[in-house]
């Protein structure tokens, strides 16, 4: 038996350590080659980190919410094998400017910190009885130093659904509604919380065997990871920002035909939501209105107003709230705006987007669709001095000309940095948008 230690890679440029935000196996656990051993987050990136080796997991690096330092030993495995651990630094992982899922073969051809046998061989190098004994000495020293927490634990049987694509949190929910997730059904690259809805809706209704209802029982959830981030992003930026929100009601009966009739047409263009066109109303709008555009470094007192429009774009994930960022959005066409919409958005909620699609933004825009309510009053994404939430588009009666007629009704709020946006500016802002939305041959001229 020889030990395995598995070394935290290089998972992001300029990156000093990571978040543990989950760990998917225990001391005493086997696992397998290319198993799935924790996520690891920095900034907004989550990365799934799998097993080179086959072999008894023996030590853990942490808990749950703990930060470990690149290059440190992450894991340590007992091998059959007589794979062991290596003398050397973990090399650096070309993984671009962010985060980006770890699959086998990217594992295979680039080992994070070890060096299997087979490139050992490769290279002429080979593994001493001397070298053996010193790794020995070096676990001994590590766990007498307190280093390590090494938990005596019982050898469970290898996770069924261990190659089954899913996040931490869909994971915690099948596990507490008692789900096999190889009987859940999904479509695209994981299961999501919508594919457990599905299986619940038509497996029994969310009734479990034997007709009980499921009990809701009290937990603690340790706040960690994406959470964290958010938790602490939204408290500085209340702690610093004073907002105030304006809300202005559009009638967008004319926009939304407009919608429907360039929908009919689309071909093979991606099909049109509202968003697209609410962006471009913004980046028409915003040239008048350069304050609105701009970042405010508090810390050095400088208003940093921006040209081009990078556009926020809060996206909904299975880990909690990112906003993804659309370059030059001025720059693009509502079909454009569309396509980039759908990329990023799939980008965010796969954890695959870079750490420059995730940062950098101007102002941002928050949309829930369907369920955006009446009103809503949005949290400033820090350093930007607004932004925008779109309400749900509502049938609603109107009087017109002496007339009651029934149209088609949007609320947008906007929140703004008092330190910079006065409550005239964002009124004025808010009245120039509207009539761009209400006039759609001006909005797509």
């Amino acid at each position: 038996m020889a030990r395995y230690e598995f070394r935290l890679p290089d998972i992001g440029e300029g990156i000093a350590e990571a978040e543990i935000v989950a760990w998917h196996v225990a001391v005493g656990d086997e696992v397998n080659e290319d198993q799935q051993l924790a996520d690891m987050m920095t900034d907004k990136a989550t990365v799934e980190l799998e097993s080179p080796v086959s072999g008894r997991v023996v030590q853990l690096a942490g808990d749950v919410g703990d930060q470990i330092p690149i290059g440190s030993t992450l894991v340590v495995l007992e091998t059959a094998d007589g794979v062991a651990a290596a003398e050397a630094q973990p090399e650096e992982m070309p993984m671009g400017d962010g985060a980006t899922e770890i699959t086998p073969e990217l594992a295979e051809a680039v080992p994070s910190a070890d060096v299997e046998p087979e490139d050992r061989r490769a290279t002429g190098e080979r593994r001493t009885g001397a070298d053996e004994r010193r790794d020995g000495d070096r676990g001994q020293d590590d766990r007498r130093q307190g280093e390590w927490r090494a938990e005596p634990a019982a050898r469970p049987e290898p996770k069924t659904e261990a190659r089954v694509l899913a996040s931490p949190a869909v994971r915690a929910r099948a596990r507490d509604l008692g789900i096999d997730l190889n009987q859940v059904q999904y479509s695209g690259d994981r299961i999501r919380h919508s594919d457990l809805d599905a299986y619940l809706l038509y497996n029994g209704g969310g009734v479990r065997p034997g007709g009980a209802r499921r009990q809701a029982k009290d937990e603690d959830v340790k706040v960690v990871g994406l959470r964290r981030r958010i938790a602490e992003n939204m408290q500085e930026a209340k702690r610093r920002i004073p907002h105030f929100t304006y809300v202005e009601e559009v009638n967008v009966t004319a926009l939304e035909q407009t919608r429907a009739m360039m929908n009919q047409d689309r071909g093979s263009n991606p099909k049109l939501t509202m968003l697209p066109f609410l962006i471009t109303a913004m980046c028409r709008t915003l040239p008048d209105f350069p304050m609105i555009n701009a970042r405010y470094d508090d810390d050095a007192n400088v208003i940093h107003r921006s040209g081009a429009v990078h556009m926020g774009m809060a996206t909904q994930t299975d880990s909690g709230l990112s906003v993804a960022v659309i370059r030059n959005a001025e720059g693009r066409d509502v079909w454009g705006l569309a396509a980039e919409i759908a990329r990023l958005a799939e980008a965010t909620r796969t954890g695959k987007a870079t750490r420059e699609e995730l940062s950098g933004s101007t102002i941002t825009i928050s949309s829930l669709g369907p369920m955006g309510g009446i009103v809503s009053t949005p949290v400033i994404n820090r350093p930007e001095v607004a932004i925008i939430a779109v309400n749900k588009v509502k049938e609603t009666p109107i009087v017109e000309s002496g007339q009651i007629k029934v149209a088609k009704m949007m609320n947008l709020s906007i929140s703004c940095d008092h330190r910079v946006v006065d409550g005239w500016d964002a009124a004025s802002f808010m009245q120039e948008l509207k009539k761009i939305l209400e006039a759609p041959l001006r909005l797509l001229a």
